[in-house]
C-alpha cells in the first residue's frame, strides 16, 4: 500500500466507469484525480431542468444490485446507507393501439403488465395472449437464468476474454451451457420459439435496445436480460443521479479528488508510456495560457467512448488504441423529451406505470429504418418513464405533489455528427410519437418539453455521433469486438459503456472496477 500511495492516476470522465474506478483506486491508497468536462458527475446519467424541476434524462432503471453492493462494501460502506431504493413489483406496462391487423386482430388498445414475480407474469401473459404463450414464458425464464449464470463470472464480471478464453473459463465439461447462450441465433428468431403471439416477440425483443441494438441482428444471448430484471429492479429515491453523487462522496472520503468544468486536451505519451495529460480549466472553449497546464500521472483511466481516442480528440499518441466506430456499426441514439406537467394534467384513459412502452405495429421495420436507412420510421415505438409513479402499478401520486415528470424516448440513428434534425422533421417525429401514445389512451403535452437529439448527444459525448451504447451488439462476435481494460500503451486503461463488459449502468460500473483491478495488478507487478 505504501508503494501505491506514491502513484498518481488520472481518471478522465465522471461516468459510472470513471467514478467506480476512482473509488476503487483511492480506497487502495492510490493518489487519484478525476477530471470531467461537464459541471457534474454522472455522464449519461444526467438530469435536465424543466420549469426549474430536475428530471432524469438518462438511464431510469437500477438493476444488478450485487454490483453496487460489492463496490460499496469494498469501500467500507453499505448500499443501504448511501442510497434509498424502491423495489419493483411491476416491471413495466406495455401497450398496443387497436386495429393493428399485422400484429394481432384486436380492435381496442391493449396492454400488458410484466411483473417481478414470474408466476404473476405468466398468468398475465396467459390472459393477454394464450396458455401456450404463458408456458413459453416459463421456459424462456429458465433459459434466460441459465444463460446469465453461465456468463456472470466468466464474462460479465471478469476481464475481457477471447472466445477461446471464454471456453476455458466455462470449462470443457460445461460446453452444453456455452452452446445454450446461442450467440449464432438472433434474439428475434429465438423468441419465436417461445411466443406464438407477435406482440410478445416485440416485448421481449426490446431487450436488444438495452444495449442499443436491433432484435433482428443481436444475438439470442441477450435473453439473459430477462433474468437481470427478475433478479430485481429498483428506482432510486431522488433520481438516478444520486448513484453518481454517492460514489463521488465515498471517493472523497478515501482521498480521491474531483475536478469539473475541466477539459482534457491530450493524453501525453513519452517513450511508449503514459506520463500525464494536458488540460484546460474552465471546460471546452476556454482560452488563455493560465487555463492550460500539464498534469503528471503514472497511469490514466479513460472513461469515454473509444472513438474519441481513435479520432484523435485526445491527441495523436493514443490514436492507435482504437479505430473509430463506423457509423453503420454504432448503437442506437435517441430523441428524448423531458416534460413536467401539473398533476393530472396528462389526459389519460391509460393509467401510466413508472415504466411504459407503447409499441408500433411493425417493430422490425423500426430497426431497419434506423440501422439500414438511417432514419426514424413514421410510427416509432415510444418509451415513457413516469418518474413520479411508484412501481406498484395502479397507485396514485405521492400526497402533496403538484407536478409530474416524464421522460419520453424514441430510438434514432447515431448520425448526430453528420446530420441535423430540422424543425419541421422534429415536429413530424414528435407528432407521430405522441399520436401513438394518444391512440393507446395516454396524452401528454410536448409544447414545453426539453428535447435532446442525436446531434446534442454527440455534443455531450464527443465522437459518438450520439450513440448511447458504443458499438451495436450485432452478430455472434460483437461482444468480443469491445476492447478490454488494458491497452497497448503502458499506463493507459479503458472504462465505460463502449468497452467490456458493455453498456448500461451496472456494466459500465463493472468496467471501471475491472480497469482499477488491472491497473493495481500492473502497479504491484512493477514495484
Amino acid at each position: 500500500m505504501q508503494a501505491l500511495s506514491a502513484k498518481r492516476v488520472i481518471v478522465i470522465g465522471a461516468g459510472m466507469g470513471g467514478l467506480s474506478a476512482a473509488l476503487d483506486l483511492a480506497r487502495q491508497g492510490v493518489s487519484v484525480t478525476l477530471i470531467e468536462r461537464a459541471a457534474t458527475p454522472g455522464g449519461k446519467m444526467r438530469e435536465v431542468k424543466v420549469a426549474g424541476i430536475n428530471i432524469d434524462a438518462g438511464p431510469t432503471v437500477f438493476t444488478m444490485r450485487w454490483v453496487f453492493e460489492s463496490l460499496f462494501n469494498d469501500a467500507g460502506a453499505t448500499l443501504g446507507e448511501c442510497l434509498t431504493l424502491e423495489p419493483a413489483s411491476v416491471l413495466a406496462r406495455h401497450a398496443w393501439r387497436g386495429g393493428e391487423t399485422n400484429v394481432t386482430q384486436q380492435s381496442q388498445p391493449s396492454q400488458l403488465d410484466l411483473f417481478a414475480d414470474i408466476d404473476a407474469s405468466a398468468d398475465a401473459i396467459g390472459n393477454f395472449a394464450s396458455a401456450k404463450d404463458a408456458e413459453g414464458y416459463r421456459r424462456f425464464c429458465k433459459r434466460s437464468q441459465s444463460i446469465y449464470k453461465t456468463l456472470q463470472h466468466t464474462y460479465i464480471a471478469n476481464q475481457r476474454p477471447s472466445p477461446l478464453d471464454l471456453v476455458r473459463r466455462v470449462g470443457l465439461t460445461n460446453l452444453g451451457s456455452l452452446l445454450n447462450i446461442a450467440p449464432f441465433r438472433s434474439l428475434w428468431n429465438e423468441l419465436g420459439q417461445y411466443f406464438p403471439d407477435p406482440r410478445l416477440q416485440q416485448l421481449f425483443g426490446r431487450y436488444a435496445t438495452y444495449v442499443g441494438s436491433s432484435p433482428a441482428l443481436a444475438p439470442a444471448t441477450l435473453m439473459l436480460i430477462a433474468h437481470v430484471e427478475q433478479d430485481g429492479v429498483w428506482t432510486v429515491n431522488g433520481g438516478m443521479r444520486r448513484i453518481a453523487d454517492a460514489l463521488q462522496s465515498l471517493g472523497k472520503q478515501h482521498g480521491a479528488r474531483y475536478e469539473y468544468n475541466t477539459h482534457v486536451n491530450e493524453i501525453i505519451v513519452k517513450y511508449g508510456r503514459i506520463t500525464g495529460v494536458r488540460i484546460t480549466r474552465g471546460g471546452v472553449g476556454s482560452s488563455g495560457d493560465n487555463n492550460t497546464e500539464e498534469l503528471y500521472a503514472d497511469a490514466v483511466v479513460f472513461n469515454g467512448d473509444v472513438s474519441a481516442l481513435g479520432t484523435g480528440l485526445l491527441g495523436p499518441a493514443v490514436t492507435p488504441i482504437a479505430k473509430p466506430t463506423k457509423a453503420n456499426a454504432r448503437s442506437l441514439s435517441a430523441i428524448t423529451w423531458n416534460i413536467c406537467m401539473p398533476v393530472d394534467a396528462a389526459k389519460k384513459r391509460y393509467t401510466p406505470h413508472h415504466h411504459n412502452v407503447f409499441f408500433s405495429a411493425n417493430y422490425l421495420a423500426e430497426f431497419d429504418a434506423v440501422f439500414r436507412q438511417r432514419r426514424i420510421c413514421n410510427a416509432p415505438t415510444v418509451y415513457v418513464c413516469a418518474q413520479d409513479r411508484p412501481f406498484t402499478g395502479e397507485a396514485d401520486h405521492a400526497t402533496g405533489m403538484t407536478h409530474e415528470r416524464f421522460l419520453v424516448l424514441v430510438n434514432a440513428p447515431a448520425d448526430g455528427d453528420t446530420a441535423t434534425f430540422l424543425p419541421e422533421a422534429l415536429d413530424a417525429i414528435t407528432k407521430n410519437a405522441f399520436t401513438l401514445m394518444h391512440d393507446c389512451g395516454f396524452q401528454l403535452d410536448s409544447e414545453n418539453a426539453v428535447v435532446t437529439t442525436p446531434e446534442k448527444f454527440n455534443g455531450l459525448f464527443p465522437a459518438t455521433g450520439g450513440a448511447l451504447y458504443g458499438r451495436a451488439n450485432h452478430g455472434a462476435m460483437a461482444s468480443f469486438a469491445r476492447l478490454g481494460a488494458k491497452t497497448i500503451i503502458d499506463g493507459l486503461y479503458l472504462a465505460g459503456g463502449s468497452v467490456h463488459p458493455g453498456p448500461g449502468v451496472p456494466m459500465a460500473t463493472l468496467s471501471g472496477r475491472l480497469a482499477a483491478q488491472q491497473l493495481i495488478t500492473d502497479l504491484v507487478r512493477k514495484a
